[in-house]
């Protein structure tokens, strides 16, 4: 019996071990974000097809500088090197993280606080291996291991355009990250497992818009980024591939072709005009991040890089998110004296009634602008609402080519129990599913940048 048990305090940590083992493994040796289509990829100067990577055809005869400014838009540089109310690329952006907070750097040309000094290598070795011009490792809220696949001369042409820039002198903000996280030479060991440091290769078994579009949404726009789950290091979970997760502080949602929670619904026609625009009739509009991603990034594209696109997504494979349903897309009653669920706060149908329903109708489809129509919409249909509570703290705007569309940000008029009821009858009212947001969620909402 002794024998017995003496033997089971070998056994035991034996088997913590290899489990422990087994699911890092399982985490380090996960698909790349391209793995899902197969086939076989290969160099470009070994492929035979047109070359997926610099600028399109419509700009051909563009210049350097001109060439960075359009790739450094499809990169979405200025998103997070520019701070609210700040100069854009001059940093001091916030990355709220549940480990402390960091802040974006300067990346114009001033060569004492931005990135004037930085040659060639060096602005490669950054771009790519997440390594800055003093040797310190980056951290992975600067997208490197998306980056690591842009082409050395598309990232000299960002480089280029960059470098054309009138030079802000923006000292860095001091990060708060706690120990071990503030503990940059950790994120080497992370670099190791994490980045491939190697440049795009088109699949050879896809169409050339494919593979354009693998371009644009891995390397440059790094959609993962967003919109794909990260795993218990903190990278990208690709067996969970753009099913959707929290970003800042918002819901970027799932776009694998999934009918009920994804894209899947969408036509091309309509996610190409979500893409371009940050507004699909019948399927909501953008707000938050991806608004903002869809101003200086996306809307900056041409027609034929956003079908390229909207090509590659498409054949992502569909994965359902469970909590969320398909969206509602008939309008409610025009009759204000329609119930809600009954354990809905009937404060909310006070604020919207005195606030909301001028502009988005009882109904959900506004008459003053499409992009007010909360029916069909994602957020509506989320039963977290944290969307939903954001914009009303936040507010949004978009720009199109029909006009300029305003919400007002309600955040300082309304309390956090006023903007959870709100919120809850939303999507109670315009939903397939109401949600229960509460006062103290609201109230984490507005902790955040």
């Amino acid at each position: 019996m002794k024998r017995a048990v003496n033997k089971c305090w070998y056994i035991i940590p034996c088997v913590v071990v290899g489990v422990a083992l087994a699911g890092f493994l399982w985490i380090v040796l996960g698909p790349g974000p391209m793995d899902f289509a197969g086939g076989t990829r290969v160099r470009i100067a070994d492929s035979h097809g047109p070359n997926p990577t610099g600028v399109p055809a419509e700009l051909a005869n563009a210049n350097l500088v001109e060439r960075g400014q359009y790739l450094a838009r499809a990169a979405d540089c200025e998103a997070c090197h520019t701070a609210p109310g700040g100069t854009p690329f001059a940093g001091g952006l916030a990355f709220v993280l549940p480990f402390g907070t960091l802040y974006s750097t300067n990346i114009t040309p001033d060569p004492e606080t931005g990135v004037g000094q930085y040659s060639d290598a060096d602005f490669l070795k950054a771009l790519h291996s997440g390594i800055d011009r003093e040797g310190r490792h980056l951290y992975p809220a600067m997208p490197f291991a998306s980056y690591t696949l842009i082409s050395d001369s598309d990232a000299l042409a960002i480089k280029a355009y960059l470098f054309s820039l009138k030079p802000v002198h923006a000292p860095p903000r001091d990060d708060t990250l706690i120990f071990p996280f503030n503990e940059r030479w950790l994120m080497g060991i992370w670099s190791f497992l994490f980045n491939p440091d190697q440049r795009f290769e088109p699949n050879i078994a896809q169409s050339a818009d494919w593979n354009r579009g693998a371009y644009l949404a891995e390397a440059l726009g790094h959609c993962g980024e967003c919109h794909t789950p990260r795993d218990l290091f903190q990278a990208l979970d690709n067996r969970q591939k753009f099913v959707g997760a929290i970003a800042a502080g918002w819901r970027a949602y799932n776009i694998t072709n999934d009918r009920d929670s994804g894209v899947g619904a969408f036509s091309n026609t309509e996610l190409s005009q979500y893409l371009a625009i940050g507004h699909a009739n019948g399927h909501g509009t953008s707000a938050g991040p991806m608004a903002e991603a869809v101003d200086k990034s996306l809307s900056k594209l041409t027609q034929s890089d956003i079908a390229a696109m909207v090509v590659y997504l498409r054949s992502v494979p569909a994965i359902s998110t469970p909590d969320l349903p398909a969206p509602k897309q008939t309008p409610a009653s025009a009759d204000h004296r329609q119930s809600v669920a009954a354990n809905v706060d009937p404060l909310g149908k006070a604020v919207f009634e005195g606030t909301c329903a001028s502009c988005h109708s009882w109904t959900g489809v506004s008459k003053l602008t499409p992009f007010a129509t909360l029916t069909g919409a994602r957020a509506v249909n989320d039963p977290t609402a944290i969307n939903v509570a954001q914009v009303i703290i936040s507010g949004a705007e978009r720009r199109t080519p029909a006009g300029r569309a305003f919400m007002p940000a309600f955040g300082g008029a309304y309390s956090d129990s006023e903007i959870a009821a709100v919120a809850n009858y939303v999507t109670a009212r315009f939903g397939a599913q109401h949600s229960a947001i509460t006062p103290e969620d609201v109230a984490k909402l507005r902790g955040l940048p």
